[in-house]
C-alpha cells in the first residue's frame, strides 16, 4: 500500500496524458499509448544524442580500455580505479547509454498502475485485430502476435544500440527478450503496444544515426599504435635479431690444374750438383 500511495501522483500525470490524447485530441486509447510513446521519445532526443556520441567514444578508446583491462585483470579493484580514472580523461560517460532505458522504467510503471486501475474506463480495439487493450495478451490469439511483434523489435533494438558490448554480452541481451515473453505476457495488452512502439522507435533512430552520423574512418578505428595515456601499460620491445655474420671468404683458387710442388737440389760441399 506504501509503494502504491507514492507512485500515486505519478499514476494521475499518466491518466491525464492519456485523457488528453483520447478526450482532447480524439484519439482512440490505444493510439494515445502510441502517442504517449511517440511524446516520451521526443522527450528523451537529447539524450539518446549523448548515448550515440558516448558509444562512439567508446569505440574509439576501445584499444586503450582493453589494455588497461589486460594490465589490471589480476586486481579488479585497481581496474575499476584505473578505468573510471580513463572515463574522467576522455569525458566518457558509460552510464549515458542506460539512460534512455532507465527513465522509461517509472513511465512503463505508471502506465501499468493506471491500465490496471482504469480498466473500466481505458477499453478498446486496436487495429480490429485486439478486441481490448486492457486485457492481458494472452486472452486472444492477437496478442501473441503482439508478443512475437515485441520479441523482435526487442532484439532489433539491442542489434542498434549493443554496438560497444562484446560478443558474449551482446548475445545475452539478444536473448533476454525471449525469456522474458513469459512474464510480459501477463502483462495488459497496451503495456505491450508501449513498449513495441518503443523498441520500433529505436531500431528507426538507430537507421537514421547510421546514415546520418559519420563513420570512423580505417586509419582511426586501426590505428598504428594506441595513443598512450599515463595508465597505458609500456610497449614491450621486441628482441632485436642477431647481426648476420657473414661467411669468411673463401681461398682463391689458382686457375688451371694444379702442379706439384717444385724439388730443389742441395749442392753438396766439395762436389757438383746433383
Amino acid at each position: 500500500m506504501a509503494i502504491t500511495g507514492i507512485l500515486t501522483p505519478l499514476e494521475n500525470v499518466m491518466k491525464s496524458i492519456l485523457d488528453f490524447f483520447h478526450v482532447t485530441v480524439g484519439l482512440p486509447w490505444a493510439w494515445s499509448i502510441v502517442a504517449l510513446t511517440v511524446l516520451v521519445r521526443i522527450a528523451l532526443v537529447p539524450l539518446a544524442v549523448r548515448q550515440i556520441h558516448s558509444m562512439q567514444s567508446m569505440q574509439r578508446h576501445a584499444p586503450e580500455m582493453k589494455a588497461i583491462q589486460q594490465k589490471y585483470k589480476g586486481d579488479r579493484q585497481k581496474l575499476n580505479e584505473e578505468l573510471m580514472k580513463f572515463y574522467k580523461e576522455n569525458n566518457i560517460n558509460p552510464a549515458a547509454s542506460c539512460l534512455p532505458l532507465v527513465l522509461q522504467i517509472p513511465i512503463f510503471i505508471a502506465l501499468y498502475l493506471t491500465l490496471r486501475h482504469e480498466s473500466h474506463h481505458i477499453t478498446g480495439s486496436w487495429l480490429h485485430i485486439v478486441p481490448s487493450i486492457s486485457a492481458k495478451a494472452t486472452a486472444h490469439w492477437s496478442g501473441y502476435l503482439l508478443l512475437a511483434i515485441y520479441a523482435g523489435s526487442q532484439v532489433a533494438s539491442t542489434y542498434f544500440m549493443g554496438a560497444t558490448m562484446d560478443k558474449t554480452q551482446r548475445r545475452i541481451m539478444m536473448v533476454l527478450p525471449l525469456v522474458f515473453l513469459t512474464v510480459v505476457a501477463r502483462f495488459p495488452v497496451g503495456l505491450i503496444i508501449y513498449w513495441m512502439t518503443t523498441n520500433l522507435w529505436t531500431v528507426g533512430q538507430g537507421l537514421i544515426t547510421r546514415r546520418l552520423v559519420p563513420k570512423t574512418p580505417a586509419a582511426a578505428r586501426a590505428p598504428a599504435g594506441p595513443r598512450r595515456s599515463s595508465r597505458t601499460p609500456p610497449a614491450q620491445k621486441e628482441p632485436e635479431a642477431p647481426a648476420a655474420v657473414e661467411p669468411a671468404p673463401a681461398p682463391a683458387q689458382a686457375s688451371g690444374p694444379t702442379q706439384p710442388p717444385r724439388r730443389v737440389r742441395r749442392k753438396k760441399k766439395g762436389g757438383a750438383r746433383r
